[in-house]
């Protein structure tokens, strides 16, 4: 009966480790530590960071006011395939942000950056920091073409003004 015991509490303390192993592993500490400093520093560097735009190649999108079908039918295939695991269209978090009104607080500029240009935003941008530590999983790269990221951006216009 003790040896059972004993199993059994060995059994939880491993699981309480590995759990422990895999929060820290995942938390990427040395960077977000680092890119947050710097932000609050004054540091030249962050200076040089535009918060409306984000990080990236994306300066301007022209975005119609009426919607394209053909872009949100593109946009619908890649959310369905690399995104819809995690986000949901709602403003519900899944494993991410639900998608509802992304693009009422953000320009299109910063969307487009963010899914091109993933890692360096969220290690730049205080509002993707922000939902780092809400979500606590860090969004990995989908290797988004330019044309994908556009399509994804009118996806995400279509579902903010449909809801």
């Amino acid at each position: 009966m003790l040896r059972r015991n004993n199993k059994s509490t060995m059994k939880k303390y491993l699981f309480g480790a590995l759990i422990l192993g895999l929060a820290y592993a995942c938390s990427n500490n040395t960077s977000s530590s680092s890119s947050s400093s710097a932000a609050t520093s004054g540091d030249p560097k962050s200076a040089e960071y535009d918060s409306v735009r984000g990080s990236g190649k994306f300066t301007h999108v022209d975005v119609a006011s009426a919607l394209d079908t053909k872009m949100i039918e593109a946009g619908k295939s890649i959310y369905d395939l690399k995104c819809s695991a995690c986000h949901k269209l709602t403003s519900e978090k899944l494993v991410g942000p639900g998608w509802l009104g992304v693009t009422s607080r953000h320009k299109p500029e910063w969307i487009m950056n963010f899914v091109t240009n993933t890692d360096e935003m969220i290690d730049k941008d205080p509002k993707a920091q922000a939902m780092l530590q809400i979500c606590m999983v860090r969004m990995p790269n989908q290797h988004l073409s330019d044309d994908d990221a556009r399509h994804i951006l009118e996806f995400m216009r279509n579902n903010d003004q449909s809801k």
